[in-house]
């Protein structure tokens, strides 16, 4: 059994990102480089569904040698544009995660940070075969919404992917990578079977199917970097800036969800 999995989290794909998007976004030239790394160094992606069907019955669901997972998320255009031809090229599955309030179409809500994929290439991309997870419909920090909204953040969007796709989508991506055990116990409330966070570690299946961790794979993350990374080397080291904003950002959420009762409570 794979004791931990290399999840490695991308957001754009583009040679020009917007301002909001760039520190999050990889150039096509750098997600092509990457791959090949992948490829030379023996690794054999899968989808989400794929590793979480693995780690609850791995008699019947057996993996490949060296398994890893490509993951994107919000669902922006380059995927389509620059990254599908580089997953076709290698034969690589892959898993998009999709904010169905950002993409264009009949559902756009106006929120999305950069030009968004429209429901004819999230079809050639499941077509291709990239699983097609839910990222909420507009993407919020579901944590600090109250359980109504939670709910419709999730029902909606998984709604609106059966209806363009005719597939209900199983795997769900928490936005920011803010959860909590009210928001978890929601998201299999409604019927995904797993959800990844961020987290920046390997996936283990002691992490538990709806808290599995993701690497992140930003503008800056050089070759060497990179295969660092999916080896498992030097991984606390990267990531360690990371971890001391995440501490205190999460000071700073706590407090809200308390002030937020407290006012709840007078009112």
């Amino acid at each position: 059994m794979n004791t931990s999995v290399p999840v490695l989290m991308y957001h754009a794909v583009a040679r020009e990102p917007n301002a909001a998007t760039r520190v999050l976004s990889v150039t096509p030239e750098a997600f092509a480089e990457q791959l090949a790394v992948l490829d030379d160094l023996g690794f054999h992606p899968v989808t989400t569904a794929a590793l979480a069907a693995h780690w609850r019955s791995p008699g019947s669901a057996p993996l490949p040698p060296r398994p890893v997972l490509l993951t994107f998320d919000d669902g922006y255009e380059g995927v389509h544009r620059h990254a599908l031809p580089v997953l076709k090229g290698h034969g690589f599955p892959a898993t998009l995660f999709v904010s169905t309030g950002w993409l264009r179409g009949a559902h756009d809500m106006g929120g999305g940070l950069d030009t968004m994929l429209d429901w004819d290439q999230v079809r050639e991309l499941a077509a291709a075969g990239v699983e097609i997870g839910g990222h909420s419909h507009t993407h919020p920090q579901l944590d600090q919404l109250d359980d109504d909204a939670l709910w419709s953040e999730l029902i909606r969007c998984k709604e609106i992917v059966a209806a363009e796709l005719g597939t209900a989508p199983v795997s769900f991506a928490y936005p920011y990578g803010y959860s909590s055990r009210r928001v978890r116990a929601r998201v299999r409330a409604a019927g995904f079977r797993q959800a990844l966070a961020v987290g920046n570690g390997p996936a283990r299946r002691a992490q538990g199917p709806y808290a599995l961790r993701r690497l992140t794979v930003r503008r800056g993350t050089t070759t060497e970097e990179f295969e660092r990374l999916v080896t498992g080397r030097a991984i606390a080291r990267y990531f360690a800036g990371d971890r001391a904003l995440t501490k205190g950002y999460a000071l700073v959420r706590r407090a809200r969800r308390i002030r937020g009762k407290a006012i709840g409570t007078r009112v």
